[in-house]
């Protein structure tokens, strides 16, 4: 059973108060975050226009693709990023700060501006996925809340649109709530339905995000009666025929013909959450038809992720519920991406002119500058090339600027409902090549080319 959940995102390029969009997110920080602060201030190099980028110097092994999510979760943390008197109170009491910091924390708002590729869009090694430009001071208090977003959402929506792609239109239950922190669950649930995800099991994602949800029953709910006939016909009674029950309690196939006895031809759905997933399914298909239940739904669930789900491509399945995989990233938890200094101004003030900065440890090298990206294609959308440049592109007809505004001189303007990204993904997966759907492990699906 499906419920569409009332919860809706803000107005595209609304702002709403502090106050209306949750806690503060100021001690979202790194404590050295705050060191350097401190220091920046006193030596002057605060006030100087600085860039930062976002970005990943690889993909998670064999991956051919990242996806971009977290970044309406990102706009919101910013909108709330401030020090109230019990932040500064708890810096000050444990003399993390000075006066100074305090002072400048106290009214910190940043006034800066953001650029972004869009939620749902893809990203390859090197790709400038965020660039954030102000002064030193307030852009580099926003590295760890801007990483701790975008690596864990990257790295869920990538993962599930491996497993959308593997499901080959069938639809998917994100049901990982049980497998990870409490509010990760909320994130996960978010990053998939971007993804492709068709549902979630989780409340809070509906009410927040507007993700619908959906839910029947576990086993405790069979166990709980004094047959399973009875949690059946109970569960039937409140629910209708159109509920799907789960049938690997005790018995399959008695249970699949005690529900078809109670609910007749119309039952909705079964779901199995146990065995050799392959047989049982084919076993309670031929089952269901001999019924006479031909229009009944099978839904697959247990520990499943992209690989067994495309094992199960020739199966007569008509959705799985997916978990720990997916909140997990399916092997990559993080999407690894970085938050560097690539230019700064030569002087303070806002008016400075940049200059490129890089690092140059051996093993993590930097690309200094503010950098540009298009998708280039060919001339039938075909992408060929994430194209970086160090000055704004003159894009051919073809091409695909892939940055835009997210907040300009420290209004947010890049909201979006979260619709617009799952749309997105859908049409930034089918420009690229064929072989970047490919589960088995090879290179990103189109090279990164720096000019």
């Amino acid at each position: 059973m499906t419920h569409d959940s009332g919860g809706q995102e803000p107005a595209p390029g609304g702002l709403r108060t502090p106050e209306a969009a949750g806690p503060g997110t100021g001690l979202l920080t790194d404590h050295y975050e705050l060191t350097m602060l401190s220091a920046a201030l006193r030596s002057g190099a605060a006030d100087r226009r600085a860039v930062f980028e976002v970005f990943a110097r690889h993909l998670p092994h064999g991956r051919r693709y990242g996806v971009v999510a977290g970044t309406g979760r990102l706009l919101d943390a910013l909108e709330r990023f401030r020090f109230g008197p019990g932040e500064l109170g708890f810096l000050h009491d444990a003399g993390m700060v000075d006066d100074a910091t305090l002072s400048y924390l106290e009214s910190y708002r940043f006034g800066g501006s953001i650029w972004g590729y869009a939620e749902g869009d893809c990203y390859f090694p090197g790709s400038p996925i965020l660039v954030v430009e102000g002064t030193f001071a307030e852009a580099v208090v926003l590295e760890t809340v801007t990483l701790s977003i975008l690596n864990h959402d990257c790295a869920i929506a990538s993962a599930a649109s491996r497993m959308v792609t593997a499901a080959d239109g069938r639809p998917l239950i994100e049901m990982g709530s049980r497998r990870t922190h409490e509010l990760a669950a909320v994130a996960s649930a978010r990053a998939a339905y971007i993804a492709g995800f068709a549902t979630t099991s989780n409340l809070r994602a509906g009410r927040e995000y507007a993700v619908p949800t959906s839910g029947t029953s576990a086993h405790a709910f069979t166990l709980v009666h004094d047959s399973e006939r009875h949690a059946f016909a109970s569960q039937l009674a409140a629910l209708g025929t159109g509920t799907t029950l789960l049938v690997d309690t005790y018995d399959v196939p008695r249970a699949v013909r005690t529900a078809v006895e109670l609910a007749g031809p119309d039952l909705g759905a079964v779901r199995i959450d146990s065995g050799d997933l392959p047989v049982v399914a084919r076993q309670v298909r031929d089952l269901l038809d001999e019924l006479g239940a031909r229009r009944t739904r099978i839904v697959l669930t247990g520990d499943l992720d992209e690989y067994s789900i495309a094992a199960l491509a020739a199966m007569p399945v008509d959705g799985y519920g997916v978990g720990t995989a997916l909140v997990t990233g399916s092997g990559a938890p993080t999407a690894a991406l970085v938050y560097k200094l690539v230019a700064r101004a030569v002087e303070p003030g806002p008016g400075g002119m940049l200059r490129p900065v890089a690092k140059r440890s051996v093993g993590k090298p930097g690309r200094g500058g503010r950098k540009w990206a298009v998708r280039h294609r060919d001339g039938t959308g075909t992408a060929l090339t994430e194209l970086i440049s160090d000055v704004p592109p003159s894009p051919s007809p073809t091409d695909r600027p892939l940055l835009r505004p997210l907040v300009r001189n420290g209004e947010i303007v890049g909201r979006e409902p979260l619709t617009a990204a799952r749309d997105r993904h859908r049409d930034a997966l089918a420009e690229l090549p064929v072989y970047a759907l490919q589960l088995s492990r090879g290179y990103p699906a189109i090279p990164t080319v720096f000019e």
